[in-house]
C-alpha cells in the first residue's frame, strides 16, 4: 500500500508538472512571455500554480528539453525564454532529415522545386520595390565585393538566397522554404571550404555567371515578372547545385555540426 501511495504521488506530480509546462508553453507561444526574457522564479511559480517545488522543477525540465527555455544555475540563475522561430524549425527539420540519412542531392531537389515558386511570389508583392528590391540590391553589391574569394562569395550568395525566400508573403511556405534554404546553405558552404582547400573552386567566370543570374532575378522581381523569376531561379539553382551534388553525391545532410547550429541560431 505504501509503495502504491508513493507511485500515485509521483504520477500526480508528473501531471501537475505537465499542466504547469503547458500553461507556460502557451504563454510563450502567445507572446505573453517574450523571447529572451526570464520566467518567474520558482517561488513565484509555486505560489501562482499552487503546486510543489518538484512539480515546478519537472515543468522547467520539460520546457528545457523542448527548447523553450535555458535554465541557468547558481545565485543569478533562472530560466531564459527561447520563443520558436524559423531557425528552430529549420534545425529540427534538419535533424530529422539527417536521422533519416537523407542525402544532399535529395535536399537540393526539394529546394529546386520550392525556392523558384517562393521567389516568384516575391515578384507578386505590391510593395516589392520598397520592401524587397533595395535589400536584394544591397546583397548583390556584397556578392560583387566578394567575387574574388570563392568561399566568401559562396557565403554572400547564400545570404542572398536566404533573404530572398524570407520575403515570401505566405508565412507557412516562408517557414518551410527558408528552413530548407538555410539547411542547403550549410551544405554549400562546407563544400566551398573544401573546394577552396583543394584549389578546385569554380572559376571567376563561373562566379560571374551565378552573379548575373542574381541580377536578373532582382530585375525581374522589380518588374513584377513572376513567371520569369521562377524560370531564372530554377535554371540558376539547377546549375549551381550541380557543383555541390557532384561532390556530395553520397553525403548525408549535415544538421548537427557546429556550423549548422550556428546558422540556425542566427535564423
Amino acid at each position: 500500500m505504501e509503495r502504491a501511495g508513493a507511485q500515485h504521488a509521483k504520477i500526480s506530480q508528473m501531471r501537475m508538472a505537465e499542466l504547469v509546462a503547458s500553461a507556460l508553453r502557451d504563454r510563450i507561444l502567445d507572446g505573453g512571455i517574450v523571447d529572451g526574457s526570464s520566467l518567474p522564479k520558482q517561488d513565484e511559480l509555486v505560489e501562482e500554480f499552487g503546486v510543489s517545488y518538484p512539480s515546478v522543477r519537472e515543468a522547467l525540465r520539460i520546457l528545457e528539453t523542448e527548447g523553450f527555455i535555458t535554465v541557468r544555475r547558481g545565485n543569478r540563475g533562472g530560466a531564459i525564454v527561447h520563443a520558436p522561430d524559423i531557425g528552430t524549425a529549420g534545425y529540427a527539420l534538419g535533424l530529422t532529415l539527417q536521422a533519416m540519412q537523407v542525402k544532399v542531392p535529395d535536399l537540393g531537389a526539394a529546394l529546386a522545386t520550392l525556392e523558384p515558386q517562393s521567389a516568384a511570389r516575391c515578384a507578386e508583392r505590391t510593395d516589392r520595390e520598397k520592401a524587397v528590391v533595395p535589400r536584394l540590391e544591397e546583397l548583390l553589391a556584397e556578392c560583387d565585393d566578394r567575387i574574388g574569394d570563392g568561399a566568401a562569395f559562396t557565403r554572400a550568395s547564400r545570404e542572398f538566397h536566404d533573404v530572398l525566400v524570407g520575403f515570401d508573403p505566405n508565412a507557412t511556405l516562408r517557414v518551410v522554404v527558408e528552413s530548407l534554404t538555410s539547411l542547403w546553405s550549410v551544405q554549400e558552404e562546407a563544400w566551398a571550404d573544401a573546394q577552396m582547400s583543394r584549389g578546385a573552386y569554380p572559376s571567376p567566370e563561373d562566379r560571374e555567371i551565378a552573379q548575373r543570374a542574381h541580377r536578373q532575378l532582382v530585375r525581374s522581381i522589380a518588374k513584377g515578372d513572376a513567371r520569369k523569376v521562377e524560370r531564372v531561379a530554377r535554371e540558376h539553382l539547377t546549375a549551381t547545385q550541380h557543383w555541390v551534388c557532384r561532390t556530395f553525391e553520397d553525403r548525408v545532410i549535415d544538421a548537427a555540426s557546429s556550423r549548422s547550429r550556428l546558422r540556425f541560431r542566427r535564423g
